[in-house]
Order: structure tokens, then C-alpha cells, then sequence
């Protein structure tokens, strides 16, 4: 069963699932937080709650996200567990064990629950404190020996309940800081073997414009598409492949080489396909949406479309759906689940959209 973020490029090709654990990665200032929060945002939508734990972040950077989930989320189905960096090391260490042990509460009451720990870098960088302030030895980067036990004991708390036990779900979206986009440091590769796939975000990537800045090639989803809606894994079964290729084909290009007539059509829908996946942060889409922008996409209907045009057709795509193919948006929102029918009035429905724009950029 998903869990929603709203962010197609996630829910595409790296779905989460109640109950899972889900690493969020990448090197400071690439938007971690910013897509934690985006999927916080979009269970307004959804009966799950949210628990937001802040461990050493700035004051301002915590109230931020606070204000933003006031005015794009439910923020009365989310708690905030702050540990600013002037608290004592003991309260910033305990901060996401409270923050877990809040959302079991809701887990065991037959109810769904999703942590975000922001971030567990801070955590293990407090634990080490606390440990040589101890007297306790010094392991990898003065790490003492337990800082695994620490975070796995933390983690594996994210657990889906049978139905006899109530059914309830805990899933932990945690993220960490690398530096310099180095995954294989220490607390990176011990949250990465704990966790159930990374979501992986690149400082070139963010660079360029491309947010959610999230490397294709080094994230990875454990569960696989085992988590997604029905219809979307329908509608995007060959994207993540479509999408890794043109990425090899457009490094080559780069050399100067003149590709022959199919690659060059490969390479252009490929760019459409990038900005299909690029999302301005608080527009999540609903599942309705993500299909028939997958749909779209995969079946070519972008490949006459400028680039630049995609993010403008995304942006009223909710809105024309709603009008033009409402009774195939409540069935994929009700059941999760694509027939041949509404699948083909989903296309239909992008298909006007983009004429309908052609015509009034061509007036």
C-alpha cells in the first residue's frame, strides 16, 4: 500500500510503501528537507500522521517548515519534535526515539503514521559526543562501536502491523548529509544497509535547475514497484529504463557526435521526459495526474511540445482533468487500480490539453 508524496519522480520510479524506511541523501542545501516536507504536505490528502523531528537544525529553518506545513499541509494531523542545537546533547539524542515512540502510539491504534528525521548525520554526531564524553572507545571517524545498533534499533521501528494486530502502519522517511556527495562515508552506508532504498539527491543536478534534484543512476527502491498504485506502475513500467538510457545517450552527445534520426528522437523525448519529472515544490500531484502525465510521456504525446511548455501544461493538468476526464480521475483515486477505458480517456484528455495550448500560443 503507498504511501503518496505527491512527487512523481518518487512515486514513479521509487515508490514508498506504509512501512517502509525510505533514506533521504545528499550533500547540505540540495532540497532533503524540502522534499520531506513536500510529502508531509501531501498527506492532507491521506488519514496518515505526520511526525517532523528536528535534530540540531536552526531555529529558522525548523519555523520555516513549520509555517509551510501551516499553509500547505494538515498541520492538525502533524507533530514537531524540535531539538535546536543550543539543547543538550542528551535531549537532541533522544529527540527521534520520542519522536518514533509518538507515532507507535497512532501504529498501535489500528492508524498510519509517517516519521521524518531530520537529520540522523546530527544524531550520530551527538551520540559520538556523548560517547567520548562517556569514556567510551573511539571506533571508524571516533564513532564508538554501537552507533549502527543505534540507528537500527531507531529504524526498524517502522514496521506494518498483520490485521490482527490492528494493521496499523510507522513509516520513517529519514535523511542524512554527505559531503561532497561522498555515499560510501560511514553513516551513510549504515543508514543506507538499514533502510529499504535511498532516495539520492545530487548538488550538480540541483545546479542545473532539475528539482527534485534526485540521481536516477544511485537511488535505489528495495520493494521495487511492489508499493505503487496499480495504475501507475501501469503507466510507468519502461521509465525509469527510458529515462536512464537517454541520460548515457545524452553524455555521449556531448562529445560532439551527431547521433542518427532514432537516437536523436530517443535524446529529444528523453529532455521532455526530465522536464515532465522536474516539480516545483508544493504542487503535488494526485495519482490521477502522475498516470496521465506517466501516460503521456511514455506514449510520446510531448514530442512535439517545447520544452519549455511542459511545466505550464503540468500546472493546469489537475484543474483540465478534472473538467475533461473527471469520471476516469475518481476511479483511479478511488481504486488505484487503470482499465483500457479510462487509461484512453486519460490520453485523450492530455492530448486536448496540449492542442488547446498549441492553438492559443499559435494565436
Amino acid at each position: 500500500e503507498p504511501v503518496q508524496t505527491g512527487i512523481l519522480v518518487v512515486d514513479a520510479m521509487f515508490a514508498l510503501g506504509r512501512g517502509q524506511r525510505e533514506l533521504i541523501l545528499g550533500d547540505r542545501a540540495t532540497g532533503k528537507t524540502s522534499l520531506a516536507v513536500d510529502a508531509i504536505a501531501n498527506q492532507r490528502r491521506s488519514d496518515i500522521i505526520c511526525v517532523y523531528v528536528a535534530i540540531g537544525q536552526k531555529t529558522s529553518s525548523v519555523a520555516r517548515v513549520i509555517d509551510q506545513v501551516r499553509r500547505h499541509g494538515a498541520p492538525d494531523r502533524c507533530i514537531f519534535i524540535v531539538a535546536s542545537p543550543a539543547s543538550a546533547p542528551g535531549l537532541q539524542w533522544v529527540a527521534p526515539f520520542a519522536g518514533f515512540t509518538m507515532a507507535e502510539y497512532f501504529r498501535d491504534a489500528g492508524g498510519h503514521a509517517l516519521v521524518v528525521v531530520d537529520d540522523l548525520t546530527k544524531h550520530a554526531a551527538t551520540h559520538r559526543e556523548i560517547a567520548l564524553l562517556t569514556g567510551q572507545p573511539p571506533g571508524r571517524e571516533a564513532y564508538p562501536g554501537d552507533v549502527f545498533f543505534l540507528h537500527s534499533r531507531l529504524l526498524e521501528r517502522a514496521a506494518r502491523l498483520s490485521p490482527a494486530k490492528g494493521g496499523g502502519t510507522l513509516t520513517a522517511l529519514p535523511i542524512a548529509e554527505t559531503d561532497a556527495g561522498n555515499i560510501s562515508a560511514y553513516i551513510p552506508t549504515n543508514l543506507i544497509s538499514i533502510t529499504d532504498g535511498q532516495i539520492v539527491l545530487d548538488a550538480k543536478l540541483f545546479a542545473e535547475g532539475q528539482k527534485p534534484a534526485v540521481d536516477i543512476g544511485t537511488s535505489v527502491s528495495r520493494v521495487g514497484g511492489k508499493t505503487q498504485a496499480k495504475a501507475l506502475r501501469a503507466a510507468t513500467g519502461t521509465m525509469r529504463l527510458s529515462y536512464a538510457q537517454f541520460l548515457e545517450l545524452e553524455m555521449f552527445t556531448r562529445f560532439g557526435e551527431k547521433p542518427e534520426p532514432r537516437v536523436r528522437a530517443q535524446i529529444e523525448r528523453g529532455r521532455r521526459l526530465r522536464a515532465v519529472l522536474s516539480q516545483p515544490q508544493f504542487q503535488p500531484l494526485r495519482l490521477a495526474d502522475q498516470v496521465a502525465l506517466a501516460l503521456a510521456a511514455e506514449g510520446g504525446l510531448f514530442d512535439a511540445v517545447p520544452v519549455a511548455e511542459i511545466s505550464p501544461i503540468r500546472s493546469a493538468l489537475p484543474a483540465w482533468l478534472d473538467g475533461s476526464a473527471a469520471a476516469a480521475v475518481s476511479e483511479v483515486e478511488r481504486s488505484g487500480t487503470l482499465d483500457d477505458g479510462h487509461k484512453a480517456a486519460l490520453i485523450a484528455a492530455v492530448r486536448e490539453l496540449i492542442e488547446s495550448r498549441s492553438r492559443k500560443g499559435a494565436a
